[in-house]
């Protein structure tokens, strides 16, 4: 494997650390699901829709910009970084943003951007948090009426936790599928170093499960628990909401924030418990990471790629 790529397993590893919460983290939370059976299912389904379902979304990435084996190498390292700060931080950020943010800052000093390709994953980043608290309402009230005929509690329980394995498989096949294409799809390519899909996805694919086996339970909490306080059933519903949303756009092919589309699926559930649950403080330091992300990263890869470029000149 070329040294390059090392950028790319570090991106992928950083992703899995922390895109993980957004498949299992209200399963986990509300202990429904034990940690260590939601991050082996994690692994496994996020390698499957890498592979089988990854290609779209490289495709739209691949279009914003050319990228040759060190300019991909800047990028990954670079949204690497911003990523795995974020998590040691325990905050839910976008992969996405800090992979376009990467994208960006060299593709701004090489002066060679596709600015309506950037607009369209820009609008679609705006859709998700959106798109996912409107599926998350109308999933509990087509769900709810179903789960209240069974009066047993106990079977109520086991049929939610079953429900929750099958989500979360789904979560993480739709993550995997989705995000993929950032973690390799500046990696895929014609040119020297470069690879071809199938090596890309596999790759991607495995590293994004490294993250999650490894280093993926503290942001595990931070969406399960401290954003809403969420019960089995409204778990239940904000991982479907979040898997609906994120292979939606797997299939349009545009890479998205799960870390979006979770939050905004446990804020449509917040607002149908009440405003007041919500976690004011938590919920402004998501945003907040959010808006920092993509900057950051634009910053650590511009400076990186001059820095580097500017040596090889001395």
């Amino acid at each position: 494997m070329s040294f390059y790529l090392l950028g790319a397993v570090f991106l992928g590893w950083s992703l899995g650390t922390n895109d993980a919460a957004n498949v299992f983290g209200t399963a986990v939370a509300t202990r429904s699901v034990k940690y260590g059976i939601a991050v082996i299912i994690t692994a496994i389904f996020v390698i499957l829709g890498a592979i089988i379902s990854g290609k779209p979304g490289i495709d739209t990435l691949r279009s914003i910009t050319q990228q040759d084996i060190f300019s991909a190498f800047i990028v990954s390292i670079s949204a690497g970084i911003v990523v795995t700060i974020m998590s040691s931080l325990k905050l839910p950020v976008s992969t996405s943003q800090a992979v376009i943010g990467g994208i960006l800052g060299v593709g701004i000093i090489r002066n060679g951007i596709e600015w309506h390709s950037l607009v369209k994953i820009g609008i679609c980043w705006i859709g998700t948090p959106i798109g996912a608290a409107i599926i998350a309402f109308l999933l509990y009230f087509m769900i709810q009426p179903l789960v209240n005929r069974i009066t047993n509690p106990v079977k109520r329980n086991n049929i939610i936790k079953i429900g929750l394995l099958i989500a979360g498989a789904g979560g993480a096949y739709a993550l995997g599928a989705n995000n993929v294409a950032n973690v390799i799809g500046v990696f895929v390519g014609e040119g020297k170093g470069m690879l071809n899909l199938l090596n890309a996805t596999m790759i991607g694919g495995c590293a994004i499960a490294f993250g999650a086996l490894t280093y993926s339970k503290k942001v595990m909490h931070t969406v399960g628990r401290n954003l809403v306080v969420l019960d089995s059933f409204t778990a239940l519903i904000a991982v479907l909401a979040e898997a609906i949303t994120v292979y939606i756009y797997a299939i349009i092919g545009v890479p998205v924030s799960t870390s979006q589309a979770i939050v905004g699926a446990v804020l449509g559930i917040g607002i149908l418990k009440g405003v007041r649950t919500i976690k004011i403080k938590t919920l402004r330091n998501i945003l907040l990471g959010w808006i920092a992300t993509p900057v950051i990263a634009a910053i650590v890869s511009s400076g990186l790629f001059y820095v580097i470029v500017y040596a090889k000149q001395l």
